[in-house]
């Protein structure tokens, strides 16, 4: 993996200018938005295809990245689809940054997948799972926009950041939208999830702590929705309600076998 370093260090190069020109004065714009994301899903991209040249990694820095690759390529296209979702780029592009940071930094030994189901089962599982971490992390991020800009108003303290980010109802949309994917590519994952358990153990839902992480995300969320047309659930409470189903869902990641390794 050593003598991959160069081209790791040109992914982080990549993501840190990124974050750098994201909070210059007047932010990302195109056309330099467009070609700087397009640099950074296209290294992201090749950096996790080499970590997975051996097969499926489940180590916490291989969690990482794979979470950072997701969230880029899920930007990028939100971006493409919503402009306005361009202005989040100052937040979640120094998360990334982060992601990559820690990912390159945090080593620990890949443990095996079990193999027992369906190879077509396990791949459509996984493309579920990194999607559902994917538009997690950019639905996270705009929550985080909405929680920001909403504290900005009310405090009457507009400054440097509220100016780069995207309105309260412009944001607070996009989290509504993304909820829904999310909502529907959990419970996706959450049946092939079962169909997998059962090919190796023959039951249909064992109770770990993935399994229940999982299943609270997914009741969150759907409380979350109810409120959103019942009881008008929004601003900073919603954004809380989509923090607490991010935690859930990267402490429901592979990577978090290897943190509790570490820790206990």
């Amino acid at each position: 993996m050593a003598s991959n370093f160069p081209f790791e260090l040109l992914v982080l190069s990549a993501l840190g200018v990124t974050s750098f020109h994201s909070w210059k004065e007047g932010g990302l714009r195109p056309p330099l938005f467009w070609w700087q994301i397009a640099i950074v899903v296209a290294s992201s991209l090749v950096w996790t295809g080499v970590l997975l040249t051996e097969g499926w990694r489940t180590d916490f820095g291989t969690a990482l990245w794979i979470t950072e690759t997701a969230a880029a390529i899920v930007f990028a296209l939100t971006a493409y689809r919503w402009p306005f979702a361009q202005k989040i780029s100052p937040l979640l592009m120094p998360y990334l940054t982060l992601l990559g940071l820690l990912g390159s930094s945090v080593r620990g030994e890949p443990y095996a997948m079990n193999d027992q189901a369906p190879p077509l089962w396990l791949d459509l599982h996984i493309v579920i799972a990194v999607s559902v971490i994917g538009v997690l992390t950019v639905t996270a991020v705009t929550a985080l926009s909405v929680a920001l800009q909403e504290r900005a108003l009310k405090t009457k303290s507009i400054g440097p950041l509220s100016k780069l980010l995207p309105s309260v109802n412009e944001a607070e949309h996009l989290s509504d939208l993304l909820l829904v994917v999310v909502q529907i590519l959990l419970g996706i994952g959450l049946i092939s999830g079962m169909a997998i358990e059962y090919y190796e153990t023959g039951h249909l839902l064992v109770f770990d702590h993935k399994t229940l992480l999982s299943v609270s995300a997914f009741v969150l969320i759907g409380i979350l929705q109810i409120g959103h047309r019942v009881c008008g659930v929004r601003g900073r409470v919603a954004a809380r309600v989509v923090l607490t189903v991010y935690l859930l869902i990267m402490l429901a990641s592979p990577g978090v076998k290897f943190v509790t390794q570490v820790l206990l």
